[in-house]
């Protein structure tokens, strides 16, 4: 998990981001409300309206790796910017997976928001869409 962050924060927090990853990506889904701040929000490209509190957003990823075969996933190129007790975390990612019998291999990017409550990150916020056309 080498990133080239020198900041212990930066670390902690990407150490944060890509062990979520690792919950949703490796079939345990359910560990995401680890993760998941209770009042999270997430504007997703699959979904018409956003995504409110954790508990949907916990369904929404459990749902999506429930019905899918993730064979890669990748974070590229992270970029941490961090404010106070909140911070920003964006980066490229690369995945394989199949779904209704079909295999897709796609790219996008992802934007994460957390804030650090009681002594740990939490996502509060996430937008992810694959790359435009």
């Amino acid at each position: 998990m080498s990133t080239g962050f020198s900041d212990p924060v930066q670390q902690e927090i990407w150490t944060t981001v890509c062990a979520l990853n690792d919950a949703w990506t490796k079939g345990r889904p359910d560990d995401l409300a680890n993760y998941f701040h209770p009042q999270m929000v997430a504007i997703t490209p699959t979904d018409r309206h956003r995504l409110n509190g954790g508990a949907d957003c916990l369904a929404a990823w459990k749902g999506f790796a429930e019905a899918a075969t993730i064979h890669h996933w990748r974070e590229i190129d992270p970029v941490i910017h961090i404010y106070g007790n909140s911070a920003v975390v964006a980066y490229d990612f690369d995945m394989s997976f199949d779904m209704n019998g079909q295999t897709i291999t796609m790219g996008g990017r992802d934007m994460f928001c957390l804030v650090k409550e009681k002594g740990r990150w939490w996502v509060v916020a996430d937008q992810f869409s694959p790359y435009p056309a």
